[in-house]
């Protein structure tokens, strides 16, 4: 573990990508972190370095959707957890300037504070010499997450973190643990955001208390079929189950022109079309580019009828998750 002292003053900057968080199947159980295929950076970024005091500073395209929100910010409260962390092991963790470049809309359903939270507390590893092991980063990530969305959950924060589609399981000692799942490499995820804002603890609001036996069942069965189809190449199965036997249909009415886009994705042939995470972005799943492209075209018309603007990706998956950009990549290094 590297001395405050030893830290380097440029400080590091650290990309942790959006992420869709349930893929329809696994409400909170299954997250897939997303690559645009244009190779544009689709999550946040944030800076931290050395400095005399603490300091928090907030840039980027959404910047300005946080700025009224007098509590700490997401980045901030990582870095107290992280510094705790260290402190709780003999380490020592000076004043630190942290910058986040907010670049994914706030209360998306695209992960987007899991992003802000896993480039935080990737960049503080990297700058402390990787003194933490990855189960304590998931802790880490997990309970920052649980601070603003009402309860711990990772279908987010790990695959921002770890990258690939992420399924939570049963680990040692009762705690959670994750497992990487495989993906066909030429399915595409097609992801489209409608200009509307829904927290992820309002999204919860809309849930029953306790679900349904019939609904509980018919959701096992449908996340263990996933699993199966994903592990064997059934495609006919995978697609059978890219549904939401759960929750969708209690969140579905939160999003304006959510079923005509769903049904539109559908008729153009996607495998399957459901909300991102909490919504209100929705992601559909497609077999080719060409098809991706007419499925997100379906999407956002059906927003704009319902008279919502909106924007969309084509995407892969992203295989790598959080990373350190090199200096030259990021602007925030530049600064």
């Amino acid at each position: 573990m590297l001395a405050y002292a030893d830290l380097p003053l440029a400080g590091v900057v650290a990309y942790a990508p959006a992420s869709i968080g349930n893929v329809a199947a696994g409400f909170d159980l299954l997250g897939a972190a997303l690559a645009p295929l244009d190779g544009s950076l689709l999550g946040d970024l944030v800076h931290v370095a050395p400095a005399a005091q603490d300091s928090f500073r907030l840039v980027g395209a959404y910047a300005a959707a946080l700025s009224g929100d007098t509590r700490p910010n997401l980045a901030q409260r990582a870095r107290d957890l992280f510094r705790e962390a260290l402190v709780a092991r003999g380490g020592e963790v000076g004043p630190l300037a942290i910058t986040l470049e907010k670049r994914l809309p706030v209360a998306s359903g695209l992960g987007s504070s899991a992003s802000s939270i896993v480039a935080a507390i990737a960049a503080l590893q990297a700058l402390y010499g990787d003194p933490l092991e990855l189960a304590e980063l998931v802790d880490l990530t997990g309970r920052t997450e649980g601070l603003t969305s009402g309860g711990v959950h990772l279908d987010n924060v790990v695959p921002s973190l770890l990258g690939g589609l992420q399924v939570v399981v049963p680990g040692r000692g009762g705690k959670p643990a994750t497992r990487r799942l495989p993906w066909p490499a030429d399915l595409l995820l097609v992801v489209a955001h409608p200009d509307v804002q829904l927290s992820t603890a309002d999204s919860r609001k809309a849930l029953p208390e306790r679900p349904e036996w019939r609904a509980t069942l018919d959701f096992a069965g449908n996340l263990a079929g996933l699993v199966h189809a994903l592990h064997t190449g059934d495609r006919s199965l995978l697609a059978r189950c890219l549904r939401d036997p759960l929750v969708e249909v209690h969140r579905a009415p939160l999003v304006p022109g959510f079923r005509a886009a769903q049904a539109a994705a559908m008729a153009a042939g996607a495998l399957g079309c459901s909300l991102s995470g909490s919504g209100p972005s929705v992601f559909a799943v497609a077999e080719h580019e060409a098809q991706a492209s007419q499925i997100l075209r379906g999407l956002r018309d059906a927003f704009s009828a319902a008279g919502l603007a909106s924007q969309g990706w084509l995407c892969a998956l992203d295989p790598n998750g959080a990373r350190i950009l090199a200096a030259d990549a990021s602007p925030l290094a530049k600064e």
